[in-house]
């Protein structure tokens, strides 16, 4: 039988690096992994990015709908139509945004019997854990079923933010394991076990923010990226985006987390959007992408 793990945390937590990571150590052991991608807008970015890892047809993203509600429908004709393989294992990345003990809950109904009940994951970031004002619930609501929770951004704090954070946790979720990133590979998730912690009820509806994406022309060096996305109100909880520069062949992935925090690094390859720029949470708006934009530019020879 196939095992299912869904990987959930706050936006910006780490999750797709973690994804990363359990696609290498499964592929390291022999395994078949097959990646369900969902995002408010264009998952299909984050798709690219595995396929370094794996064949186009073992990547597939869901777009646009939440899975734990509007989207499960569609989650689980995903699962279900997921290729029978020797050795597979299937991994599932929810948006920040998701209720994930509602979707434990959903996926445990409808999936076909070739796969054993589903493992959630959850990506906790110490620096920022509980430090996100009215959106503290919706966080602390993503651990509470896990069987495992991933520490990450811990270079950022100190061992004493650390043990406050687990003490916290385990306040959350007694039941859970705890480690850290490195000690994490796709044999320990064999190990694991559907959790029986008992969570609280989410009003999952006023985590249902707004989203937006828009082309970006190309910029005339990196320090544009940074303009754009640091005068983006913080309101706006996620931005994330790839940016062609002038005088660059290839493409930039940008990214600011919750905290502000903006990083780049390379694109692989051409997404198949063009250079977007790509925002959630309240304040996203298509007129105030552009005006930024088109300030941030300004002046400037592209």
């Amino acid at each position: 039988m196939e095992g299912i793990i869904t990987v959930v945390g706050f936006l910006g937590a780490g999750k797709t690096t973690l994804l990363k990571h359990l696609t290498t150590s499964a592929i390291a052991k022999g395994l078949q992994p097959y990646i369900i991608l969902n995002d408010y807008e264009n998952a299909g970015l984050d798709a690219q990015q595995f396929l370094e890892q794996l064949n186009p047809s073992s990547v597939n993203a869901l777009n646009g709908s939440c899975i734990c509600c509007s989207g499960i429908g569609e989650l689980r004709n995903l699962i279900n139509n997921v290729p029978k393989r020797p050795a597979g294992i299937t991994l599932i990345e929810a948006n920040g945004t998701s209720d994930a003990c509602a979707l434990m809950g959903f996926l445990g109904v409808g999936v076909d019997s070739r796969f054993l009940s589903p493992i959630q994951i959850s990506v906790v970031d110490v620096m920022n854990w509980q430090r996100r004002g009215e959106h503290n619930v919706l966080e602390a609501n993503q651990i509470q079923v896990s069987s495992l929770v991933v520490l990450t951004h811990l270079d950022e704090c100190s061992k004493e933010r650390r043990l406050i954070v687990e003490n916290d946790i385990r306040r959350f979720n007694p039941l859970a394991k705890i480690i850290t990133t490195d000690q994490i590979n796709v044999t320990l998730l064999s190990k694991l076990e559907p959790s029986d912690n008992q969570a609280e009820k989410l009003d999952h509806l006023k985590a249902h923010w707004s989203s937006s994406s828009t082309d970006l022309p190309i910029l005339p060096n990196k320090e544009s990226i940074f303009s754009i996305c640091n005068a983006l109100p913080r309101s706006i909880l996620r931005v994330k985006g790839c940016a062609r520069l002038k005088d660059d062949e290839g493409y930039t992935y940008f990214e600011r987390t919750p905290d502000g925090k903006v990083s780049i690094r390379p694109f692989h390859g051409i997404p198949t959007t063009g250079a977007k720029l790509l925002t959630v949470g309240p304040g996203s708006d298509i007129k105030l992408l552009n005006s930024i934009i088109e300030h941030s530019l300004k002046g400037q020879e592209v």
